[in-house]
């Protein structure tokens, strides 16, 4: 077992439960760890033997450009589609950190962790 991680991606979305962050949009970070079976990818060095994390970036990015309400709905839809599309994965934890939120505070961020095996 082996676990491969993309930190810190930054996008550009518009999430949120207010009017204003539909329109204004926000900063956000997202951190995604996946583990699978890394052994066969370790001994033949080719891409298709291991977890793609091309593929796995372009999911969280197509995900984070559809709007939700809640973090937390976001998250899942990243685990989802990780788990539909990737077969290797055995195991997803997904951070949405959304960047100053609208809180009436001076708050660097608020975040929601998630995580599912298959």
């Amino acid at each position: 077992m082996g676990t491969i991680r993309l930190k810190n991606i930054k996008i550009f979305a518009f999430h949120g439960c207010l009017i204003e962050e539909g329109k204004i949009g926000s900063d956000y970070l997202v951190n995604v760890s996946v583990k699978a079976d890394l052994k066969n990818a370790a001994n033949t060095d080719e891409l298709e033997d291991t977890v793609d994390y091309v593929l796995v970036q372009k999911i969280v990015r197509e995900e984070m450009a559809i709007r939700a309400k809640l973090l937390e709905h976001v998250a899942k839809r990243i685990i989802d589609s990780i788990l539909l599309k990737i077969e290797m994965v055995t195991d997803v934890k997904v951070t949405v950190a959304k960047r100053n939120p609208p809180i009436g505070g001076d708050v660097a961020e608020v975040s929601v962790t998630m995580q599912r095996k298959r």
